[in-house]
């Protein structure tokens, strides 16, 4: 798997080197990637400040790394019982980590990296998905089979005020969650682990009510769900399934039929929208080659690359200036740590 991971490096840069002028239409060569190995044996998250990036190490781990902006290791938030889902702020000041083990979500300062608060989530047990619309914090917590709801944290209160059960919808497991950075009024929550899998748009009402608006039509959006996401406006959706072999895009308000696919090849396990919603990185098993690609918006693909190892359920993230694209990787055999790794994504 090394010599694989080197290969693939020179590859890409004997690739940029003779597609110096890129052909209309085709993506070009990926710019020369970074991979940063973690003091973490998982990864499980990874989100962007701009000048820090966070790396939550999952379940059996109690740590989340934190490193510049090129990757490098500078810092860790320690003694975290089971981190998983990493959500920021919308002024990228906090940082918020699920803590689905000790039935929590902590907050964190992304300057000093001062935790801030820790919300106990009570009967909402194991939050593991994270989405903020203005003022709440949404969770989906459930460790039981059909145990899964959404839970909602009102921040605007002092002391912040918890609801639980918020969702009419019973969850197989903890839901999906996903929020649209300029629209406070929907919610989009995904079905892991089953086959079908579903999603469900909410719309946000007064006092963070929710109301279940439509879900998709059935098989629409395939089977083992693995990551969602919604464009800025929350006009669009996207899932990441085991099947189909392709991320798909639906409008929020009939989901449907795709109106866009974004071909990443078997089992895509994450997408992710640039803060402009110019963009969709997704990204795929890493038994078929390569395992990132960047698309514009109607799927034309941009750019691509090889990670070498398993791309974590999720692990995508944007730079908020929309110039890298960050992955994390773990190795399935536990012979190699986790690895960060930092894309750089050509200009348009």
């Amino acid at each position: 798997m090394q010599i694989r991971r080197g290969a693939a490096l020179a590859l890409a840069t004997l690739t940029a080197g003779l597609l110096g002028g890129a052909i209309p239409g085709h993506a070009q060569a990926a710019p020369a990637p970074t991979a940063t190995p973690l003091p973490l044996s998982t990864a499980a998250d990874v989100v962007s400040a701009g000048d820090r990036v966070f790396v939550s190490g999952g379940r059996s781990a109690t740590d989340v790394v934190v490193t510049s902006a090129t990757g490098t290791v500078v810092g860790t938030l320690s003694g975290l019982p089971g981190p998983t889902d990493l959500l920021l702020s919308a002024d990228r000041r906090t940082l918020y980590v699920a803590l689905p083990t000790a039935n929590a979500i902590a907050a964190f300062d992304t300057g000093s990296l001062v935790e801030s608060a820790r919300y106990d989530t009570g009967a909402g047990e194991c939050p593991s998905s994270l989405a903020l619309t203005g003022r709440y914090l949404w969770f989906g917590y459930g460790c039981d089979q059909w145990g899964g709801n959404i839970g909602r944290i009102d921040l605007g209160r002092q002391p912040a005020r918890l609801s639980t059960g918020v969702a009419s919808e019973d969850f197989y497991d903890a839901p999906l969650l996903a929020a649209a950075s300029q629209n406070r009024s929907v919610l989009l929550a995904g079905q892991p682990s089953l086959s079908p899998a579903s999603v469900y748009a909410y719309g946000i009402g007064a006092g963070g009510a929710l109301a279940l608006l439509r879900t998709n039509q059935f098989s629409a959006v395939g089977s083992n769900l693995r990551d969602i996401a919604l464009d800025p406006t929350g006009a669009t959706l996207y899932t990441a399934a085991g099947s189909p072999p392709l991320v798909q895009a639906f409008p929020f308000a009939e989901i449907a039929t795709p109106t866009a696919t974004y071909a990443t090849g078997p089992y895509p396990r994450a997408v992710e929208v640039s803060r402009t919603g110019a963009q969709i990185a997704a990204g795929a098993s890493a038994a078929y080659d390569p395992d990132v690609f960047v698309f514009s918006t109607d799927g034309t693909e941009l750019v691509r690359y090889e990670l070498g190892d398993e791309l974590s359920a999720g692990g995508l993230a944007w730079s908020p200036n929309g110039a890298r694209v960050y992955a994390v990787t773990s190795d399935w055999t536990g012979a190699r740590p986790a690895t960060l790794h930092v894309l750089p994504v050509p200009a348009a």
